[in-house]
């Protein structure tokens, strides 16, 4: 028994495809969605760490990971990586978020085989070597140097760090100079042998597959790697019941000479899995989701006050936050911020129209179905249905629960959602104390 796999079919989707899911003896899950109208596979393998899982002192060494397990395994170099990748027209990257990391590839289905074997073995057997140190380190420095340059993505970060503080969820991913500079091979390697193992891992692929054939690639590539012996069950889904701390009522003003000013005006929200998480889909759209949303409408279409503004959810396992960007003339941030919180009070106590919660609705349900034509986006669903959610739930049960939403629980979600503490982080040429005083 302590080296049988265990499988079952999860869902056979008439708008998807079939979907298996194997647990091996030492705790790696592998979900594949079986969809033989495609030429292509996604594979990607997902592990359940993130930045919130570092110290202060390790602050950004997860991205730093993400960096150096491209660089080389025992098997291949760099170059050899993405040279076995491209000689067959495929693609591979990575990419680094608060509680999970992926590494992935997408090949025509009759490469599916390398691909599995590239990614597992950049995965499972990367060499970390102190050049390869040195020679990141530099790229990431000037990665967190280009994102500086970018005040549209950094007020984000501004506005994450006003509310959270020092919470690990209130740090960058990438981490800061100072601790990128200060990050020693000894410490990435350990972090890499410590939290990289099967258990905290999820493989999924979408496409035209076969199941049994990709869990026995799978398996060959990490008893290659000495990761198949030890017996294990699978790291638990983050606890829900922790508190995150968070702080209202925040207003932070970085001085930078931009030709446009950049606010962020959010409050905290809900986490990933809370019941009302359709409702508050719904609700973002019709706020700030698209051309026909009432801050666009009001901000840009009416007034013209701005070029990009929209609202933005983002969920954690036991926190979230809601905001509205907005980019604007810096003469024109007290006009704009102004209309907002009035739409955002207006929503609050008086609610939006049937209508247009059937447009909010009618938003979120054509995500998830056009989602379903690429298999970078399939894979994805498997791979954070398994690792974040306590169910996987199938696209006819997504578009259910999003129909069953209504104009009564949008109204309620709002009343409680928008009369939160508002906090405020802005970026442009503005004097110390500039908006003090802008939540009163």
């Amino acid at each position: 028994m302590a080296n049988r796999a265990l499988t079952q079919t999860l869902s056979d989707d008439p708008l998807g495809g079939t979907v298996r899911r194997t647990v091996l003896p030492n705790g790696l899950r592998i979900l594949t969605e079986s969809i033989p109208s495609m030429r292509s596979v996604s594979f990607g393998v997902w592990v359940g760490i993130g930045s919130r899982d570092e110290t202060p002192a390790l602050s950004g060494v997860s991205h730093f990971l993400e960096h150096l397990l491209f660089k080389g395994t025992k098997r291949r170099s760099a170059l050899d990586i993405s040279a076995e990748i491209e000689a067959v027209g495929g693609e591979t990257n990575a990419f680094t978020a608060k509680e999970y990391t992926c590494y992935y590839a997408r090949v025509l289905d009759a490469d599916l085989p390398l691909a599995i074997d590239i990614v597992c073995d950049l995965v499972t057997d990367s060499v970390l070597t102190e050049a390869d140190v040195e020679t990141e380190r530099g790229v990431i420095l000037e990665e967190i140097a280009m994102h500086d340059d970018e005040p549209g993505d950094e007020v984000h970060d501004v506005f994450t760090e006003a509310i959270y503080g020092n919470h690990p969820l209130g740090r960058q991913i990438s981490g800061t100079v100072a601790t990128i500079s200060a990050l020693t091979r000894k410490q990435i390697d350990g972090f890499y042998r410590r939290r990289y193992r099967p258990e905290t891992m999820v493989v999924a692929a979408a496409g035209n597959l076969d199941h049994a054939k990709v869990v026995k690639a799978v398996r060959a590539a990490f008893d290659r790697a000495g990761w198949g012996d030890t017996p294990a069950v699978p790291a638990p889904r983050r606890s829900r019941t922790s508190r995150v701390p968070a702080r209202s009522g925040q207003v932070v003003v970085h001085n930078k000479d931009t030709e446009q000013a950049h606010l962020v005006l959010g409050c905290t929200g809900y986490p990933r899995q809370h019941d009302d998480r359709f409702v508050v889909g719904a609700l973002n759209n019709v706020l700030g989701g698209g051309m026909s949303s009432r801050l666009f409408q009001q901000i840009r279409e009416q007034r013209g006050l701005a070029y990009s503004v929209y609202s933005f959810t983002s969920q954690y396992s036991d926190a979230g936050l809601f905001g509205v960007y907005a980019g604007c003339a810096p003469g024109k941030v007290e006009e704009v911020l102004a209309i907002t919180r009035d739409e955002l009070a207006r929503v609050a106590s008086e609610g939006v129209t049937d209508a247009e919660v059937e447009r909010g609705k009618g938003m979120l349900k054509g995500a998830v179905v056009l989602g379903l034509e690429d298999t970078g986006s399939r894979m994805s669903r498997l791979g954070k249905g398994e690792l974040l959610y306590d169910e996987l739930l199938s696209v006819d049960e997504i578009l259910r629960r999003v129909d069953e939403v209504t104009p009564d629980q949008v109204q309620r979600v709002a009343k409680e959602l928008l009369s939160r503490p508002m906090s405020l982080a802005v970026i442009g040429d503005f004097e110390d104390g500039a908006f003090t005083g802008a939540l009163d």
